[in-house]
Parts: structure tokens; C-alpha cells; sequence
């Protein structure tokens, strides 16, 4: 075989259709444009969703509840499974060592969640944003420890003012 001799599969390639050569073509007078309106002038586009100028269907449709996906807080989950097969006996498992293991990824600042999924029998010092129960439990009934990192997002990091003592009035004044 030659490069000469290479050629697409059959079907692969279709030659464009021509419109508006006659009617033998089968596509001459109108050009598949249909008769007169907006779709049938020249320059003419409108968007996939168009529906004519009728009230869209997305805003036909009720908005109702709450939906809290732009303040929400996602964490990157870790399995007990998975420190039990990357880290050593006595280890500090912290955000930097999840990372390096290859059991986090994502750019940035993440947050990381361990889960109870697995079991866990070498005793570690892991260090995360959040745990659940089980895990928590299971850490430290291996005879680790856990520690829960903050997390600096600015939904959590609301500073309360201090409380002020409101100047006390003199009864006896009256």
C-alpha cells in the first residue's frame, strides 16, 4: 500500500448540498427555505432555544426553593481504605502527604474529608478538613490521632463583633 492508495471509507465524506440550482434539483426555487417568513431571509439566525417570540419555556416554569450550590462547601473524599494502603505505621497523613500520595487532586486550596469506608489497623496522625464519624472512630481505635484543620473559606470565617455591655442607667436618677 501506497499513500497514494489510502482513501476515506465509504460515507465518510459527503459532498455539501447545492441549493437554488433549478427545479431538476429538487432544491431550486425557495432552496429548502420553505415560503416567505423569518427563516426563509437572507442573514437570517436565531438562537437553538428560540420559540418564535412565545414566552420561553424556561421562564413559563415555576422557580421555586433554595438552592444553596454557590456557597455550599465540597469536600474531596478519602477512604480509610486508601491511607491504609499508601502511608506507614506512625505516619502524619497531612493535606500535603494526601496530595503526594496521588488520593486528592485539584488545584488550588482543597478540602479534604476522610470516610469510614475500609478498615484501618496501623496507627496514624492524620490531619484533614473534616471526618466522619466512623472514621474518627476508627482512627483512634487504631491508637491515631485526628485533627480537624480549618478550613479558610470566606463563609466560615464570618467574624462576629464582639459583644458590647450596654452602659448600665441609674435607677435613682429618676
Amino acid at each position: 500500500m501506497r499513500l497514494h492508495d489510502l482513501k476515506p471509507n465509504p460515507g465518510a465524506k459527503t459532498r455539501r448540498k447545492r441549493v437554488g440550482r433549478g427545479h431538476g434539483s429538487s432544491r431550486g426555487k425557495t432552496s429548502t427555505r420553505g415560503h416567505k417568513g423569518q427563516g426563509s431571509r437572507a442573514g437570517s439566525s436565531t438562537r437553538a432555544t428560540f420559540e418564535g417570540g412565545q414566552m420561553p419555556y424556561i421562564r413559563r416554569l415555576p422557580k421555586r426553593g433554595f438552592n444553596n450550590t454557590r456557597f455550599r462547601t465540597e469536600y474531596v473524599p478519602v477512604n480509610l481504605s486508601d491511607l491504609e494502603k499508601n502511608f506507614d505505621e506512625g505516619a502524619t497523613v497531612d493535606i500535603e502527604a494526601i496530595k503526594a500520595a496521588g488520593l486528592a487532586n485539584g488545584g488550588g486550596r482543597i478540602l479534604v474529608k476522610i470516610l469510614g469506608n475500609g478498615k484501618l489497623e496501623k496507627k496514624l496522625n492524620v490531619k484533614a478538613h473534616a471526618f466522619s464519624g466512623a472514621a474518627q472512630k476508627s482512627i483512634e481505635g487504631a491508637g491515631g490521632s485526628c485533627e480537624a484543620l480549618k478550613s479558610n473559606k470566606p463563609s466560615s470565617e464570618r467574624q462576629e463583633a464582639p459583644e458590647q455591655e450596654a452602659p448600665e442607667q441609674d435607677s435613682s436618677a429618676e
